[in-house]
């Protein structure tokens, strides 16, 4: 299948996930509409969601027939929608979103994967007892990008240092030759790595629990497809959303399958420690995502997370950053039902 993958690949047996959309069918896209899906990198399990919406016939069951076009090192495919070349694409935080509103390109955020934003530093065990106590000591490898991001933050908010700040070439050497650094990494990977590489479970501090407060892993799509085409939208926003609840609670194998198939170098390991991961810091499914269902967005949350970052210094006040995301398809409950059948709470 190379780098494609459509809904007509391998299905599972699953009938939890169809029935559950049953009720949204109703006024649903037209019947096997295609729509592309752009990813922001390889396969893996923090994309699990969308592979489970498509592994068990979710998006098919609303009227979608969903093509997932994994990104990668060489791969643009936020361009390829910006171009009209695709329909939905994943998109990192709302920093995204709000630069793009600010040059004036229709991008609309429409729903948001996971409530935290992945991003942690990792440390030696025991080496630093709290977060605070990294700030202005601890040698940190933090690359370019989240430089100009979380950390212009961290330094806001909490006194960390531009002088402790080291590069980071993705290379976790440095950080295992030196028990005082700490160095960047998501919260579902890197930990993993250094495990296998260094031989300890490195100590995480996740960004998103002391107050990076940005949705992650966003939907976004073109303001003219959400104005001519809401159907499909809403289709894939709830099929995504049931995807998700799927793939955490429920029969996760066909999806695994597919993500593997997509991307070889991906292991049955790494990806059940991925999701381990999701779940124990609520990546996915906590906060609203617990009451509104998952994919959840608030007003006052991207607000918030605005001001911080205008604060901090990484983006500029005066921004209308409502226009940059939309609450029309989500904050509905969809999912709840399906994960209190799944859990049993």
């Amino acid at each position: 299948m190379g780098n494609f993958l459509k809904t007509g690949a391998a299905r599972a047996a699953c009938g939890v996930a169809a029935s559950a959309l049953m009720g949204l069918v109703a006024g649903a896209a037209s019947a096997q509409e295609s729509v592309t899906f752009g990813t922001n990198w390889l396969a893996q399990a923090e994309h699990g969601g969308f592979y489970q919406a498509v592994a068990d016939g979710t998006y098919e069951a609303c009227g979608l027939n969903v093509t997932i076009v994994p990104g990668g090192p060489q791969v643009n495919n936020r361009a390829l929608m910006l171009a009209g070349k695709m329909d939905f694409h994943m998109g990192g935080n709302m920093l995204q979103a709000f630069y793009a509103r600010r040059e004036g390109i229709p991008v609309v955020v429409v729903a948001s994967a996971f409530q935290k934003e992945p991003q942690v530093i990792l440390t030696h065990p025991g080496k630093y007892e709290t977060w605070e106590s990294l700030a202005g000591t601890a040698p940190l490898m933090i690359g370019d990008n989240g430089f100009a991001s979380y950390y212009q933050w961290m330094i806001s908010e909490y006194g960390f240092t531009v002088e402790q700040r080291r590069p980071y070439t993705f290379n976790p050497a440095p950080f295992l030759a030196d028990e005082t650094a700490g160095q960047q990494g998501y919260v579902t990977s890197e930990p993993f790595s250094i495990q296998r590489e260094g031989g300890f479970m490195p100590d995480v501090f996740l960004i998103a629990d002391y107050g990076f407060n940005s949705y992650s892993t966003t939907i976004e799509a073109m303001q003219d497809t959400i104005a001519n085409r809401p159907e499909a939208v809403k289709c894939f926003v709830d099929g995504s959303a049931i995807g998700w609840t799927n793939y955490l609670y429920g029969d996760n194998s066909a999806a695994n399958a597919l993500i593997m198939e997509a991307n070889p170098e991906m292991s049955a390991e790494q990806i059940d420690f991925s999701i381990a991961q999701m779940k124990e810091y609520g990546i996915v499914d906590s906060g609203d995502a617990e009451t509104l269902g998952i994919g959840a967005m608030t007003d006052e949350r991207n607000a918030d997370f605005y001001a911080k970052m205008v604060k901090a210094g990484v983006i500029e006040d005066g921004i209308d950053i409502k226009q940059s995301y939309t609450l029309e398809f989500i904050n509905k409950g969809v999912g709840l039902d399906l994960k209190k059948k799944l859990t049993g709470n």
